[in-house]
């Protein structure tokens, strides 16, 4: 087959072009557009994010349902209604004139969100290309590693030239006229059923065969638990890394400097998982992702504004959080297989929406009762105790499969 026409070529770099697009839009759209809309608005900069958390909870409510309509009508209709959906939420979010319709439109934009972002997108690839799932999900995510950093810049500049209204009203025109065509027309092939069966390296041989029954639904819940407990972490250094780095010691402009690496860091961990973890199992390269965290936070509680510790900790954990993006979509599919992986996505999507929802908000309440210092204690001990649970799974994982695979007397 010419490569020109491989389904996973094809799907990879049109989904590629819309997850850049579509999170950097939707998802990290205040990054750059918060200061501007509570000077406009005169509203706390607390109540702009909250907008952002609704968006939250309304994906981790709905994501169950999303998985299992993904399942049902395929990935390919609900990425495209979902674009949709994102570019009605932005429009009514340039429109909005006071709190209410503001938390509506980001209801909207959560409820597009989910349909079209990284979960989604992971189960379109499974079915666009069943036996090289794992491999189309880590190339679909060097893609996504610098969403935030390009549509900063373009957010900056648009909100310069056109206000935060424009911006807003422009980012929903390029989801139209960008990310629809690309969703509906780049998961239009798929690979056929003797390509899937003829496969020469099936994926799955190395991470044996998927559990059932009892055993998959205690394999869901564990894992959906170890991304909560990882959620939590992450939740609270993508909104507030450079308060982070200046608590460390950094002064305002280093600290934007050392934070803007993490994308590196992202970028970098995973071209080493497709290049070095490609042979490993899935629960593999999830151990050894969540097992850079811990570490990490060490350099950071004892770095006392040392710039080169500081930088390394900033790229390890870019890099930690570039590799569990790709786990979160490949150890459902080496341990659950591709029978109904959008429901088994959803499922466990909802818990961690939930807890990256109201993690900030737990961590600024421990902040003002401790202090910085004293809080990143609680997530040193929120990544141990993830680093504990994913080796117990992965104990109890080779156990059941085990089991599993032994015949019975």
């Amino acid at each position: 087959m010419s490569w020109r026409s491989d389904p996973l070529v094809i799907s990879v770099n049109a989904l590629g072009i819309t997850q850049i697009t579509a999170w950097g839009t939707s998802y990290y759209c205040l990054g750059v557009l918060a200061k501007p809309i509570a000077a406009d608005t005169g509203w706390n900069i607390s109540t702009i994010f909250l907008g952002f958390s609704v968006a939250l909870v309304t994906m981790g409510l709905i994501s169950t349902w999303v998985g299992r309509l993904i399942d049902r009508i395929g990935a390919r209709s609900v990425m495209s209604i979902g674009t949709v959906i994102v570019s009605v939420g932005l429009l009514g979010l340039s429109q909005m004139r006071d709190v209410a319709t503001y938390f509506v439109a980001w209801l909207v934009i959560g409820v597009g969100m989910r349909c079209c972002l990284y979960d989604a997108a992971f189960a379109a690839l499974v079915q666009a290309v069943p036996s090289r799932g794992r491999t189309a999900i880590s190339y679909l995510t060097l893609y996504g590693a610098y969403a935030s950093t390009v549509f900063w810049v373009i957010g900056h500049y648009l909100n310069e030239s056109y206000g935060w209204r424009g911006t807003l009203l422009i980012f929903a025109a390029i989801n139209l006229a960008v990310c629809l065509p690309l969703n509906w027309l780049g998961l239009s092939r798929r690979e056929s059923t003797t390509e899937t069966a003829t496969a020469k390296t099936p994926e799955r041989t190395q991470d044996g065969p998927a559990l059932e029954g009892r055993r998959r639904k205690v394999g869901i819940a564990l894992f959906a638990l170890i991304m909560s407990l990882n959620g939590f972490v992450f939740g609270v250094v993508s909104l507030q890394l450079v308060p982070l780095l200046e608590a460390a010691g950094l002064a305002g402009a280093a600290a934007v400097w050392v934070a803007s690496l993490k994308g590196h860091g992202q970028f970098g961990g995973r071209l080493v998982e497709i290049f070095f973890g490609k042979n490993l199992k899935a629960m593999t390269v999830a151990r050894i992702a969540i097992g850079v965290l811990p570490p990490a936070l060490l350099l950071l509680m004892l770095a006392r504004g040392e710039f080169w510790l500081l930088v390394t900790f900033t790229l390890l954990l870019g890099a930690s959080q570039g590799v569990i993006t790709i786990v979160r979509g490949a150890v459902p599919l080496a341990l659950f297989g591709t029978q109904g992986y959008g429901a088994v996505l959803g499922l466990i999507a909802t818990p961690i929406l939930l807890v990256n929802a109201f993690s900030p908000a737990v961590f600024a309440l421990i902040v003002d009762q401790v202090g910085w210092q004293n809080a990143l204690y609680a997530l040193l001990a929120c990544s141990i105790l993830t680093l504990l649970a994913i080796e117990l799974m992965s104990r109890w994982y080779e156990g059941a499969r085990t089991g599993k695979t032994t015949p019975t007397a």
